[in-house]
């Protein structure tokens, strides 16, 4: 697509050492990182106002940020923009048998099923490869939310027991709370921290994503304060 070329070719230019943009000449990937995650949630609030002209722009602004990172990847010889769209179809087929290799899937749930088994292999693998042990939460990034990176890896480790022990998660989280008062600082954010724990533990066995619902809780609170100012005196 001469689109995607002639972005490519804008993104090096302002990377030029002579003729760039001296700002985008000293960026680096960590300098840069905070404008990708930024973007990402500007992608998930457009969908969630159902602004399609805002979600064109927003998604334009993220797919600046991957062409920003593999130009800096290709100018330190690491990969460039070809290989990570190659990576990712790549990984896409890989994912897909029931469509790309007719291995019969028929339905969503086996589906998911397929893709979580695919994705282990892939763990087990990488593992190999780097000389170390399988790690069950690789690949969990430290920098997600933390509620959200709480549901993931609680699911790296489900079972069948998990609505059980999400039973005695939630009467050991009572007891705790009630013995809160007077403690010292340090203990009540402890304690605060496993209750959080837990109440994604809940949120997980009961369907419910717990960012959104965090996300639709912080809403209504918003509304109900903005209801309450507007208020005639």
């Amino acid at each position: 697509m001469k689109e995607m070329q002639q972005l490519l070719e804008i993104m090096a230019r302002l990377r030029d050492p002579v003729r760039g943009c001296p700002w985008d000449r000293e960026q680096d990937f960590s300098s840069i990182a905070p404008y990708t995650i930024e973007e990402a949630y500007e992608v998930d609030d457009a969908i969630r106002r159902g602004d399609m002209e805002d979600l064109l722009g927003e998604l334009g602004d993220l797919l600046l940020q991957v062409v920003y990172h593999a130009q800096m990847a290709n100018e330190a010889g690491h990969f460039d923009f070809e290989q990570v769209a190659a990576g990712i179809a790549e990984k896409l087929v890989r994912r897909h048998p029931h469509v790309f290799e007719q291995s019969g899937a028929s339905s969503p749930e086996q589906v998911q099923r397929t893709w979580e088994a695919t994705k282990v292999q892939e763990r087990s693998e990488r593992a190999k490869r780097r000389g170390a042990p399988a790690d069950p939460f690789s690949g969990v990034p430290e920098a997600l939310p933390a509620l959200m990176r709480a549901a993931k890896l609680q699911a790296r480790v489900q079972g069948p027991e998990e609505a059980e022990r999400t039973e005695v998660l939630k009467a050991d989280w009572v007891r705790r709370l009630q013995d809160l008062p007077g403690q010292p600082a340090s203990r009540v954010a402890e304690e605060l921290g496993d209750a959080l724990f837990a109440s994604v533990a809940l949120a997980r066995v009961l369907g419910v994503d717990p960012e959104a619902a965090l996300r639709d809780a912080n809403a209504r609170f918003e509304a109900s304060v903005r209801q309450t100012d507007e208020r005639p005196v």
